[in-house]
């Protein structure tokens, strides 16, 4: 546990140093975020604030990764032993290449449009099939965890199905979070902790010290995010968060785990959800102000700082509750 304690150290001060030239880099290329007029009014003075922070934030992982979780020296070389964590690097590029694209196509002034949710949900499943199939055939992955004294319980096939509509609801979910500034980065922190704590117990020690590089890197990216942002993370940050999230959730076998630990990602999809769905049921109808969630509390009259922490302390407490639940079993 040591060594994951100190890569998340490392990868907080990685993202801390990472974190100032990079905002300047973005502002003096004028990558400014633009923002919605389906957001809360008062989010228009955002406009202009650069955004795709989550290059420093993965990029601090990787150095993290690179250097204390991928590689061993054997024998006086250095030998490729942990290939396991290959699968959430995967998922990791694959969609932090999807959000770069997103992103620059969300720009103050630019010409075109971010990606269609289209576009975006068929490129989020085609992951989603591949890491089912790596998880199934590579690494031998079929079963469940069953919180609460269940034990393990091998599914077989059906695996391939639910581990498809775990990548794909968590990624989907993660980024539909990303709204206020602090607040993603902040809940997946607890989360990737919950999960890291998890893997430790489990004896999936490079499990780990990956989501405790995870963390690190997001507290460091915090210090530029907190309110008033100085920095968004945009889709290249949270694509890759949610897609890392569900992967790091199938390998413990935990996957049962993730609307619990993720109480407030679930919360703000079905907000989405529903809030569509409502709409188009009743003509034009809505059950919240605004979805997802964290619009709704805005607009009810909680500042944004008051929604961020108060999402906090249920992202805290489901991280506990979560971990209690796992080491029951």
């Amino acid at each position: 546990m040591i060594e994951a304690l100190l890569s998340g150290c490392g990868a907080f001060l990685l993202a801390l140093a990472l974190g100032r030239p990079v905002v300047a880099w973005l502002r003096a290329r004028k990558v400014g975020k633009s923002i919605s007029i389906d957001q809360p009014s008062t989010h228009m003075v955002k406009a202009g604030t650069p955004t795709m922070g989550g290059i420093f934030i993965w990029g601090s992982v990787a150095i993290a990764t690179l250097a204390t979780n991928l590689f061993e020296l054997r024998d006086g070389a250095i030998v490729l032993e942990r290939r396991s964590m290959l699968l959430p690097l995967l998922a990791v590029n694959a969609m932090l290449a999807v959000g770069v694209v997103d992103d620059l196509g969300s720009l103050v002034g630019g010409a075109r449009k971010g990606l269609s949710w289209r576009l975006k949900f068929a490129l989020i499943a085609i992951l989603s099939v591949v890491v089912a199939c790596t998880m199934f055939w590579g690494l031998d992955a079929q079963s469940v965890n069953l919180p609460v004294g269940g034990g393990r319980h091998e599914l077989g096939y059906v695996y391939l199905v639910i581990a498809f509509l775990v990548v794909f609801g968590t990624t989907t979910s993660v980024a539909i979070t990303d709204g206020l500034d602090g607040l993603l980065a902040g809940l997946a922190a607890f989360a990737f902790g919950a999960y890291a704590v998890i893997a430790f117990v489990q004896g999936q020690a490079f499990l780990a010290v990956f989501c405790l590089s995870v963390v690190g890197a997001l507290l460091g990216f915090l210090w530029y995010n907190a309110h008033p942002a100085l920095v968004f993370m945009g889709d290249t940050g949270a694509l890759p968060l949610g897609a890392a999230l569900s992967v790091v959730a199938l390998m413990t076998g935990h996957w049962l785990l993730l609307p619990v630990i993720g109480i407030v990602f679930v919360s703000e999809a079905l907000s989405d959800i529903i809030q569509i769905g409502y709409f188009k049921f009743t003509g034009g109808q809505r059950v919240f102000r605004k979805a997802p969630l964290h619009n709704h509390l805005e607009l009810i009259g909680w500042s944004e700082p008051q929604v961020v922490m108060r999402l906090y302390l249920f992202g805290m407490v489901a991280a506990m509750v979560g971990i209690a639940l796992a080491l029951s079993v």
